[in-house]
C-alpha cells in the first residue's frame, strides 16, 4: 500500500473498543487520522467491564495490573499526563499465595523476604530463590529489548542476527516447569511460580520458559491497583480518545469486512457499508477472520488452519458481594489445589472444568473501601476453565460448579458467601457471546507450543491490504499491558507509513 493512495485525512475504522483498539485509536487520532471505533457492547472495555450492584463495584475481567509504563506510554506519546486521567498505586505485599498444607507466601519485592517465607516449608527452595530471580530478570530484559517493543511483520524481522541470538538465549524449547525444576523441588514453589503461564492462558507444563520473566515483572516491577478499579483504565482511554476526536459508537455489530481487489475498503454493519482506508481489528484474530472475512479473501488462514490453533484457557467467574470484610484476603489471593498438574490435564487434554481448580480472588475493598458497602466486600472469583468444546456444557454445569466453588471457598476461610447480597456467574459461553472471543478463550491462542508463542498471527493481514490486528491473539501476546502495547506498535507503524 502506497502513501499517495490514501486521502490527506486518513479514515480508519477500528473494530472493538478494548484496550488494544483504544490504544491504537488514541495514537492515530493524535497524528491526524480520522478514527471511528465500532463496539458491539454497550460500553468500552472488551473483556474488561465494570459491574455495579447494591453498592458493590466489580471489574469483570483483568484485575492484576503490572507494567504501568506501558499504560503510561498511551498518554505521554500524545502529550498528556496519565495521572490526569487515571491513578495507579503499588500493592505491597501484592499477592497472597495459600497452599493446602497451610503454607502462605505473600509476594514481596524483597528477595530476602520471599526466601524467608519459602524457607518455612522448604529451606532448599529458599536457598535457590535469588538465583531464580536473576534468571527471571535476564529473560525479561531480553524480551523487553527484542520482542515486546517491535512488530514482527515478516521473516526479515524474525531472522535478523540480533533476533536469532536473542531467541536462543530465552530457552524456546524448554518448558516453564522444566526451568523451575532446575531451581526448586517443593510443589508449593513450583505451583506458585508455574502459575505465571496462566497469565497468558497456558499450562506451566507446556508453555516456554520465557514466561518465568513474569515473576520479575510482579516481584521487581510490581503489582498495582487502579483507583476506581481496572475498568478506570478503559474509561481513561475512552475519555482521551474522545478529546482527540475519535468517534466511538456502541451497540454496533460489524457483520463483514469489505474487501475489494485484495484491499480492505471498510466494514458492513446492519447491512450498511462504512468506508475506510484502513481497518484495524481489535477483536480476536481467529474470530475476525472466520466470521468477518470470506474464505476467498483469506487463503493463508483457511478454516482448517484456524481450527488447528489451540485456544488459550478460559475462566469461570463469580462476582460475590458480602457483608463481611474478609480478613484472610489481600487485594489478590490465590488458593492452590493439592494436585496442580491435574488442573491443566483437565483443561487442555480432557477439556472439562477441573475438579479442584486454583481459585483466584480479587478483594479490592481492602485497598479501596468504597468498592463495597461499609464493612463489606466485593469479590471477583476466577477459576481456570477450558475453552468451549463438546466435552463440557456450561449450560448444564453452571450452577452446580458455582455452588461447588462457593462451598470450597467457605471451607478455605472466605466468609459470608452463603449470605451474599450479590451473586453473579459468568461462564466462557457468556464471554464468547459478549466479546466474540474465539471459543470463549480469554487470551486468544495458548502459548503451549513454541510456534504459537513466538510465531503468533501477524499484526498485518497476509491476504488483505490495509487490514491490521491488535489484541491478545496477535503479537506481542496476551495480558492488559501487552495488549495495550500491540495497539501502540500498530499505530506507530501506520503513522510512519501514512502519517502527516
Amino acid at each position: 500500500m502506497e502513501r499517495e493512495n490514501l486521502p490527506v485525512k486518513k479514515r480508519v475504522i477500528i473494530i472493538g473498543a478494548g484496550l488494544g483498539g483504544l490504544s491504537a485509536a488514541i495514537r492515530l487520532a493524535a497524528h491526524g487520522f480520522n478514527v471511528t471505533v465500532l463496539e458491539q457492547q454497550t460500553c468500552a472495555g472488551g473483556k474488561l467491564q465494570r459491574v455495579t450492584e447494591a453498592g458493590h463495584r466489580f471489574d469483570r475481567g483483568p484485575s492484576t495490573i503490572t507494567m504501568p509504563h506501558m499504560f503510561e506510554q498511551v498518554f505521554t506519546e500524545v502529550g498528556k499526563r496519565m495521572e490526569d486521567y487515571v491513578s495507579f498505586y503499588p500493592l505491597m505485599p501484592s499477592v497472597r499465595n495459600i497452599f493446602r498444607d497451610g503454607s502462605v507466601v505473600d509476594l514481596h519485592r524483597s528477595a530476602d523476604v520471599m526466601a524467608s517465607q519459602i524457607a518455612m516449608y522448604s529451606p532448599e527452595d529458599a536457598a535457590a530463590y535469588r538465583s531464580f530471580t536473576q534468571e527471571a530478570a535476564r529473560l525479561y530484559r531480553i524480551s523487553e529489548e527484542q520482542f515486546l517493543g517491535k512488530l514482527m511483520l515478516g521473516w526479515r524481522d524474525m531472522v535478523s542476527p540480533q533476533m536469532a541470538a536473542a531467541f536462543m538465549k530465552i530457552r524456546p524449547f524448554t518448558s516453564l516447569q522444566s526451568l523451575l525444576r532446575r531451581y526448586f523441588r517443593h510443589p508449593n514453589t513450583l505451583a506458585m511460580l508455574g502459575r505465571y503461564a496462566t497469565y497468558v492462558g497456558s499450562s506451566p507444563y507446556e508453555a516456554p520458559a520465557i514466561f518465568a520473566m513474569l515473576s520479575h515483572v510482579e516481584s521487581e516491577i510490581g503489582v498495582f491497583g487502579v483507583k476506581g478499579g481496572t475498568s478506570a483504565i478503559v474509561q481513561a482511554y475512552a475519555k482521551l480518545a474522545g478529546e482527540l476526536g475519535v468517534d466511538i459508537q456502541y451497540n454496533v455489530q460489524v457483520e463483514r469486512i469489505i474487501v475489494h481487489n485484495g484491499r480492505a475498503t471498510g466494514v458492513e454493519t446492519d447491512g450498511f457499508p462504512l468506508e475506510a482506508d484502513l481497518v484495524i481489528a481489535g477483536g480476536d484474530v481467529l474470530t475476525i477472520c472466520e466470521k468477518l472475512l470470506r474464505q476467498e479473501d483469506r487463503p493463508s488462514l483457511s478454516n482448517s488452519r484456524i481450527q488447528a490453533y489451540e485456544p488459550s484457557l478460559s475462566g469461570f467467574v463469580m462476582l460475590v458481594g458480602t457483608q463481611v470484610s474478609q480478613p484472610k484476603l489481600l487485594h489478590h489471593t490465590v488458593f492452590f489445589p493439592d494436585q496442580y498438574p491435574s488442573e491443566f490435564q483437565a483443561i487442555f487434554r480432557e477439556r472439562r472444568a477441573p475438579k479442584q481448580p486454583t481459585l483466584y480472588v480479587c478483594h479490592p475493598a481492602i485497598s479501596e473501601p468504597e468498592a463495597a458497602p461499609p464493612g463489606g466486600s466485593s469479590l471477583f472469583v476466577l477459576a481456570n476453565a477450558p475453552y468451549l468444546s463438546q466435552q463440557w456444557s456450561w449450560q448444564q454445569e453452571r450452577e452446580s460448579y458455582a455452588n461447588w466453588i462457593e462451598a470450597e471457598l467457605t471451607g478455605l476461610g472466605v466468609a459470608g458467601l452463603e449470605q451474599a447480597t450479590v451473586r453473579q456467574v459468568y461462564t466462557p459461553e457468556d464471554l464468547h457471546r459478549d466479546t466474540s472471543a474465539y471459543r470463549g478463550a480469554i487470551y486468544g491462542i495458548s502459548s503451549n507450543r513454541a510456534r504459537q508463542t513466538f510465531l503468533r498471527p501477524s499484526n498485518r493481514s497476509k491476504d488483505v491490504e490495509g487490514l491490521w490486528f491488535v489484541g491478545g491473539t496477535t503479537h506481542p501476546g496476551g495480558g492488559t499491558p501487552i495488549v495495550t502495547r500491540s495497539g501502540q506498535l500498530v499505530a506507530e507503524h501506520l503513522i510512519k507509513l501514512y502519517g502527516s
